[in-house]
């Protein structure tokens, strides 16, 4: 589509994929992300964001005390995640918004949470740098994600897989967070490296 931004084309895709999207990736999320978002959950505490909430996945998971915003860049993934935390019977701040240009005050959360989505965002430096504005200090950055491959004919395979998949929907397979994340200024408290160096779980603060 002539003039189309890459923001723009993530939404029109994402919508697109919403009614399809908790049945696509359920069997493949066990596979490959088993236990990932309890990790996440486990971690989260306080007033919490949730970059990217997409369907709202994590929601089950996150402590019945923690007071949960989610904001996603799909109206369609969004309303899934409405009737979820219904469902849920879970009051949730949901809002539509952009994870490089996050509409809250500095230092507004405790904890910022983001699962398999900077893989897609267009600048992950920039969202990485809006999740430490939003945080308080001594706040907690958790992360998961799909990475490079510390397996050379894995990682090499994701290589040709993203020939497809970043032109069509700007996803990344051979990105990895964690040196954007010390760049940023985060001080690393726990990582796991799983699945032949595939996936990445983050937990990190942001300094006092």
């Amino acid at each position: 589509m002539t003039g189309e931004t890459a923001i723009s084309r993530q939404r029109r895709f994402w919508d697109r994929a919403a009614p399809s999207y908790d049945r696509q990736i359920a069997l493949f999320e066990k596979i490959q992300f088993g236990g990932g978002r309890e990790w996440l959950g486990a971690r989260a505490r306080g007033r919490v964001l949730e970059v990217a909430i997409g369907t709202g996945r994590n929601l089950p998971h996150y402590p019945a005390d923690a007071e949960i915003t989610g904001i996603e860049l799909s109206p369609a993934m969004l309303g899934f995640a409405e009737q979820r935390a219904t469902d849920l019977g879970r009051a949730v701040n949901l809002r539509e918004g952009d994870a490089e240009r996050l509409s809250f005050a500095d230092a507004s959360f405790d904890t910022v949470v983001c699962a398999l989505s900077l893989c897609t965002i267009p600048d992950p430096a920039a969202a990485i740098g809006e999740m430490r504005r939003v945080l308080v200090p001594g706040g907690r950055l958790l992360l998961l994600d799909h990475i490079g491959s510390t397996w050379p004919p894995i990682r090499a395979a994701q290589w040709l897989l993203e020939r497809i998949t970043i032109p069509a929907v700007g996803e990344h397979f051979t990105r990895r967070q964690l040196p954007l994340v010390e760049a940023a200024g985060f001080r690393i408290v726990e990582v796991e490296r799983l699945k032949a160096g595939t996936v990445e779980r983050i937990h990190a603060i942001k300094p006092a």
